[in-house]
């Protein structure tokens, strides 16, 4: 459990503190937006499968063709329809990418949406969006981001909300023994370890695993034991949730690299326009000066 213990949304959150708001993807160079750019595999481990766009394409595709489901590309395209405006390339790398992971894990068979799910969602958003230059546009992508999986934002963010709330009113005794108690979350809860016990319904994921240590997190309760005491309660596999959180400790970890170059890198732009602005100020001091002077002579 050590990887999960070291993890702690609010302390990455802090360490992304050090971060410079990007108004425009033109300040990126082509060969700065490679150096930033994530490998598709990280996020492909975040979603929980192994595959590269192209093959991803290939089989939903393939899916769609015996079922009419939408491809990733119809998914993208209905992303880039829903927002227009250009997304600075650290942030749009991982959307796009993210994206389309995400796409084949809403299409599987097994696929049904819980609150949990949307929770651990959230909260991945929200700290990979963290430092975006615009609030308001950061919703407006979420809900386009959402909506081009044929989902509800909306419902999205009351959930993670209602689920939040619920768990800053508890501890470690109430939350793993929620099957003994009635309420709105209580049966959320039974209804995923009945699903998840059932091995038909339940399709796990990533986000599930990041939701259900959000919610440790909120209830203070982080001793490993509690831990594996709700992943029992719910029927859930303790150890993928134990490799799931480390993976997502790993992504956001690269992430604060990637604003750190990107701070680095605007910081070194904008002296360097300071530095030409000052020399063509300083230019165009010495040919006033050289004016007026040969004005003097003649």
């Amino acid at each position: 459990m050590a990887a999960v213990t070291s993890l702690s949304f609010s302390a990455i959150g802090q360490s992304a503190e050090r971060r410079a708001p990007l108004s425009s993807t033109r300040v990126l160079g082509s060969s700065f937006s490679e150096g930033l750019r994530f490998r598709t595999g990280v996020l492909c481990d975040l979603a929980g499968v192994r595959a590269s766009t192209s093959g991803s394409l290939l089989v939903v595709q393939g899916m769609s063709t015996a079922t009419d489901l939408p491809t990733v590309a119809e998914t993208k395209q209905n992303f880039l329809k829903a927002y227009k405006r250009p997304i600075p390339g650290v942030y749009n790398t991982v959307l796009q990418e993210l994206l389309v992971q995400q796409h084949l894990m809403r299409y599987k068979r097994n696929y049904q949406y819980d609150p949990v799910f949307a929770l651990g969602f959230v909260t991945v958003y929200d700290q990979l969006m963290e430092g975006y230059p615009s609030d308001e546009d950061k919703e407006i992508i979420f809900q386009a981001y959402i909506q081009a999986l044929q989902e509800d934002p909306q419902q999205y963010r009351a959930d993670a909300q209602k689920l939040e709330e619920w768990a800053r009113s508890q501890n470690a005794d109430s939350l793993i023994g929620f099957s003994t108690r009635e309420g709105e979350v209580e049966a959320i809860l039974k209804d995923i370890a009945e699903r998840a016990g059932s091995k038909g319904s339940f399709g796990y994921s990533r986000f599930f695993a990041v939701g259900l240590f959000r919610l440790l997190e909120l209830a203070n309760a982080m001793e490993p034991t509690i831990l594996e005491k709700l992943c029992a309660a719910l029927n859930v596999n303790k150890r993928s949730v134990d490799r799931d959180l480390d993976v997502y400790r790993n992504l956001l970890s690269k992430l604060v690299q990637a604003k750190e170059l990107l701070k680095e890198y605007v910081n070194r732009e904008k002296k360097k326009r300071e530095e030409r602005a000052e020399s063509q100020k300083a230019n165009e001091a010495i040919t006033k000066c050289v004016g007026e002077y040969q004005h003097i002579l003649q």
